[in-house]
């Protein structure tokens, strides 16, 4: 067993310790403004295997590389079109990932075998420092164990690996709260790979185009080939089934009371909790705060993952922007079960 090091933000030499663990082949759990990451040298292959170990993580599931800002793009990238700088520009620093072509100094482990590389500036000026210090970039995908509820805190970091990495720098709970967008382009239309904190509207507003990726809206051919983390297997998930209930709040309380079972509990917006005072209801934000429930959202899926439960009754947010970021999030987690209480007798 490794002994994990907890490095708190306001420590001197906290970014210089991370920096070094990086540079000699270790596993680092840095915050960023979306979740925390668990790093490591993203072109040490050996290093960058440490991270699917730790994780339990499908090797074809691509990781993302941080870097400092658009200037070293060009270092990991070729055939950079205009609009990768446009878009960097625009949201970067900033939850915004971009696919595009390899150059073959990224090993394949990174990439997930293929000959693209996702690559991000995070908006957390501790995690730019520490990747400066670092002199490399940092492959980082969720610091979480593949599959389950994705780590914005560093207690969550640690309890799904301590003694398994060696360090965990402590940021604080982070900012935006699901991971970052990503957009694919490599191909002529530029692709909506994964919805976050950046919103399709606002992709659009820069791009003037947009296709989404049906990973967003649906779940994949556990045989296809993705571009980047996240599209094909289930994700975000607590250890129990999660079903997702829309509708008016009245219809999909009362859908809710009718088959709640001694066991389930019910994951809703705060103003929705007086429906649900008998049904073990938790809230994760604020429905007329959409940030609030993207900050939250993980922490209270973490908080469900838990055998006593047997159900989860799910409340999602309609809408653009983060919301369809959540939106993503939740439906990942439920494995795209959703039922419409509008529709129901």
């Amino acid at each position: 067993m490794i002994h994990t090091r907890y490095l708190p933000a306001d420590r001197p030499d906290t970014a210089a310790i991370a920096a070094d663990i990086i540079k000699n082949g270790g596993l680092v759990a840095i915050p960023t403004e979306t979740v925390y990451g668990l790093g490591a040298n993203g072109l040490d292959e050996a290093a960058v295997a440490k991270i699917f170990e730790a994780k339990g993580r499908p090797q074809d599931n691509p990781l993302i590389l941080h870097i400092c800002g658009p200037e070293q793009i060009e270092l990991f990238c070729h055939h950079i079109p205009q609009r990768a700088y446009d878009l960097a520009e625009a949201f970067w620093p900033g939850p915004l990932t971009m696919v595009l072509p390899a150059k073959e100094r990224v090993p394949r482990r990174t990439t997930g075998g293929l000959d693209t590389v996702a690559v991000r500036c995070p908006d957390h000026a501790l995690a730019r420092q520490i990747i400066r210090l670092a002199g490399v970039p940092i492959a980082a995908p969720s610091a979480n164990i593949s599959g389950k509820p994705s780590t914005t805190t560093a207690r969550h970091v640690l309890q799904d690996h301590d003694g398994k990495i060696d360090a965990v720098v402590d940021g604080g709970p982070c900012r935006v709260g699901v991971e970052s967008t990503i957009v694919d382009l490599t191909e002529e239309r530029p692709r909506l790979l994964r919805p976050g904190g950046i919103g399709p509207e606002e992709l659009i507003a820069v791009l003037g185009d947009l296709v989404v990726d049906r990973a967003v809206t649906g779940e994949l051919d556990p045989a296809q080939v993705v571009k980047a983390p996240g599209m094909k297997y289930r994700h975000y998930a607590p250890q129990e089934p999660v079903v997702i209930v829309s509708g008016s709040r009245e219809k999909a309380a009362a859908y809710i009371r009718r088959h709640f079972q001694p066991g389930d509990r019910v994951l809703c917006f705060e103003e929705e909790l007086p429906l649900y005072r008998d049904c073990a209801p938790l809230s994760y934000g604020r429905e007329a705060d959409v940030n609030t429930l993207s900050a939250g959202l993980f922490a209270a899926l973490r908080e469900l993952d838990d055998p006593t439960v047997s159900q989860v009754y799910a409340r999602c947010p309609t809408g653009g922007g983060v919301a369809y970021a959540v939106q993503n999030r939740l439906k990942k987690a439920a494995a795209f079960h959703i039922i419409d209480a509008e529709e129901e007798p």
